[in-house]
């Protein structure tokens, strides 16, 4: 009986599969119209694109043109294939700026710039344009079922753009660049005032400006130049103002002790 079964799963499996070729080889667009909105109803985005690509032309100006742009669109998404996904999601929705899809489609063409964001240690140029993306989605459609979802896109891509900046400035500290390491992180606090990380660029920025200050000398080149106390002045106020904001970090201890060393260092001199 078994064997039977698998028999018969195997002669439909294969009929199937010879419909599919046929149809994909056949002049008929009626034809490939109607199994490839079957295929995409049964979840084969894949096999469904294929119908569905070669009929563009040929549906173009006629009533089934938008819900096949539509489904090809979509298809397009679902297996994955963002860049092109957004292009014809973005096309769909010029092309038919009052259709019930309007707002679905140019939700899922962000959310295609979104997919293509890379992690967040290489450059970050599609990042920044999925958050222009999903931003023009928002205010387009204030009301939006896919709002609340649209806004966690969006955080989720600046906060990729704040462990960028923090492992940069961080990077810079780790290679005993510390005058960069400084500017960094003041570019940090001011670009990213709500950050998660705000507290360990602070922390890292202390350490750099301590580092920086404690290894100063006031000659360079035989040449007096007044360097070490206004840096450990700046590293004191930076300690100052981490305790203040952060009296109960991980790194309070550490932070105490700097501050002792500053301290003593600017007396003497």
């Amino acid at each position: 009986m078994k064997r039977f079964l698998y028999l018969l799963l195997t002669i439909t499996v294969l009929n199937s599969c010879s419909e599919y070729q046929k149809t994909l080889k056949s002049e008929d667009i009626a034809a490939k119209y109607k199994m490839g909105e079957e295929l995409y109803n049964e979840g084969k985005y894949a096999k469904a694109n294929r119908l569905f690509e070669p009929l563009i032309a040929s549906y173009r100006g006629k009533p089934q043109a938008e819900k096949l742009m539509y489904l090809y669109s979509k298809s397009l998404y679902e297996v994955g294939d963002y860049y092109t996904a957004g292009y014809q999601l973005e096309r769909f929705a010029t092309s038919y700026p009052k259709s019930e899809k309007l707002e679905e489609t140019s939700y899922l063409a962000a959310k295609s710039y979104y997919m293509r964001s890379p992690i967040y240690s290489k450059d970050q140029k599609e990042t920044k344009e999925a958050i222009d993306k999903l931003q023009g989605f928002i205010n387009q459609f204030p009301k939006s079922e896919y709002l609340s979802a649209a806004n966690e896109l969006v955080k989720e891509l600046d906060f990729k753009l704040e462990k960028k900046a923090f492992e940069i400035a961080k990077q810079y500290n780790t290679i005993s660049d510390y005058e960069a390491s400084i500017k960094s992180f003041d570019n940090f606090v001011i670009d990213f005032p709500g950050s998660n990380l705000r507290e360990e660029a602070l922390f890292y920025r202390l350490d750099s400006a301590y580092k920086l200050a404690i290894n100063s000398f006031d000659f360079k080149r035989g040449t007096y130049v007044p360097l070490k106390k206004p840096r450990l002045e700046q590293a004191k106020e930076y300690c100052d103002s981490f305790k203040q904001s952060y009296a109960a970090s991980e790194h309070i201890e550490e932070v105490n002790e700097i501050g002792v060393v500053i301290d003593e260092e600017i007396k003497k001199l």
